[in-house]
Formats: C-alpha cells, structure tokens, sequence
C-alpha cells in the first residue's frame, strides 16, 4: 500500500484456525446494537468479508478499530447501524460502488516525498545504472517502475522526479514509465491532483522542491512534467486477476503494505510481485517488513543503510 494500502497501523498476525469465506456465512441475525456498538458476531462477519475483499486481516484485538473507521463511513451515508452498513455493503447490487469506500474507511494513508531515503538512493545509483547498462543491446529500451499501494502520490512522483533529475540525462536513448497504484480511489484522485501540504514535502531537498514545485498559499503544487510521467491506477494487490495484467517491471515498491495481510494473503500477495517483476528487477518492501517465511524465491541484496529482494 510509501507507502502507500498505507504506513499505516500494524496489524497481528492471523490465527492458525483461518478466515470464514463469505460462503460460510449464515443470514445475518439483528443484533439489536446501536451504531457505535458492534456486536462481536457481527465483527467476524465484517472482519471475514473485508479479509475476502483485500487480503486484509483484523484480529480480535483491532475490533475497536474497525468499529471507529466504520462508523464514520455509516454517518456519511446517514444510516443507523452496523447491522444496516453490513447488509448494504455486501449486497451484490452495492458491493462494487461501495468497496472502495470502505477500503478506504479501514486504512490510513500517511507518506511523503523521499521517505525511506536509501533506497531512492539505492535505485538511482546502483539498481537503474545496472538493469539500464543490461539493456543497452536489447531492442526494448524501457525502465519501468511500479508504487504498489502508493497512496497519495508522494513514492511515484519521487521516483518520477529522481529519473528526470539523475537518470534520463545519462540515459536519452530509453523510456521511463512510471505506475502507482492504490486500492483508495480518493487516494488517487490526490494523487492526479498533485497538490501537497506542507507535512507531504518536510523531507524534501530543496533543489527539488523549488525545481519542481510551486507553493500557492499553504499548497505545494507540483508541475506538469512530474505529474506526466506517472499514470495511476486503481487496483487491489489481493485480486490476482488484476495482479496478472502487470507484468515486466524492472522495480516495484510495496512499502508498509504486508504488514496488512496475514501469513496466507502475504504468500498470495508477494507471489504476484515476484511474477510482475522482469527477470533481475528489484522489490523493495518496508522496513518492518521481512519476506523470511514468506518467499524463497527471491535473492536478498544488501545496499547501504537498506536491503532488497532481486529476482534472478
């Protein structure tokens, strides 16, 4: 999910007795709880058809925090309860409209510009050289870099900014193409927009800021040629459907968007990554994040101050 599904709060591990399908549900009972009381039948119900929907996993000890994000989404549409959002919201006739509202109910968007420095560092100095130089005699000259679960913006328009400033200069013969993706379409829709708070650039080098942004008020407004060089769109990592139309991307950030997911959905997920890189590309995932247990698929490389995984 930068950061992107997200860095956002770290949920615990699934439990070993597995996640209920929505096929296993039986017709939902009236609690009788008020809108600010979720009952904890209902709460494995919202808990399972979410887990089914993303990937993503509440254990018992987040009920709170499922009952608080919901219950901002139940006063937006005006309705009374729970029990009403959960009939609504998993009907067929309303679960496409509405998902991606609730996705964005249940997660927390929080990145800016250059976070997680060395590995932008490590992309511009030793990962982009090295493929771009194994490339030099094939007859596809293109360098493609994908944000899973980019949120905002911040992680595309970096690396956007980064191959512009360091990369194309030395590099005029290639394209760079650059794709962030985010399950939040409201996510997205700032993120096209390109109009940032302060708390977004508090880490940016003040070449770039005032090379590539222009303040209006208490805005930050990055210029057309940034903003061009990425295309967003909205996908879930969970939807393996969705995860097959990407193929062949030379790097591909997933930051601080495992830590969502249980043991199986992280297998599922990290899998998918693994297919859509090209063959020596490069996956970076967060810091608190490990594919120990997850993949063995991947070669583990060592940067300064940071890791990545390489597929080979």
């Amino acid at each position: 999910m930068s950061s992107g599904l997200f860095n956002k709060f770290k949920l615990t591990q699934k439990q070993s007795t597995g996640a209920k399908t929505l096929s296993d549900r039986s017709p939902l009972p009236s609690t009788g709880a008020s809108k600010n009381q979720m009952s904890p039948e209902l709460f494995l119900k919202f808990r399972d058809f979410i887990y089914e929907k993303s990937g993503i996993y509440f254990t018992e000890t987040k009920k709170y925090l499922l009952e608080g994000r919901i219950s901002k989404r139940i006063d937006q549409l005006k309705m009374k309860s729970f029990d009403e959002y959960f009939r609504f919201v998993s009907a067929p006739t309303n679960s496409r409209k509405e998902l991606p509202a609730l996705f964005e109910a249940v997660t927390i968007n929080e990145t800016y510009f250059f976070r997680n420095e060395p590995q932008f560092q490590a992309l511009e100095s030793i990962i982009t050289p090295e493929i771009l130089k194994g490339k030099a005699k094939s007859p596809i000259k293109k360098f493609r870099v994908w944000s899973a679960a980019c949120s905002s913006g911040e992680e595309p328009y970096t690396v956007a900014m980064l191959l512009l400033e360091k990369i194309k200069p030395k590099f005029p013969q290639f394209q760079f193409e650059v794709i962030g993706n985010d399950i939040d379409s409201s996510m997205l829709q700032k993120a096209r927009g390109g109009v940032y708070k302060e708390y977004s650039v508090r880490n940016m080098p003040k070449y770039y800021l005032q090379k590539y942004f222009t303040k209006q008020n208490d805005r930050y407004v990055l210029n057309q040629e940034v903003r061009n060089m990425v295309r967003f769109m909205s996908m879930n990592l969970y939807d393996s459907n969705a995860m097959r139309t990407m193929a062949n991307y030379d790097v591909i950030f997933c930051c601080n968007v495992l830590i969502y997911f249980d043991q199986k959905s992280k297998q599922k997920v990290v899998a998918n990554l693994y297919d859509s890189l090209a063959k020596n590309g490069y996956l970076f995932i967060g810091y608190s994040e490990s594919l120990h247990g997850i993949s063995k698929a991947f070669k583990l490389v060592h940067f300064p101050k940071t890791i990545s995984y390489k597929k080979e």
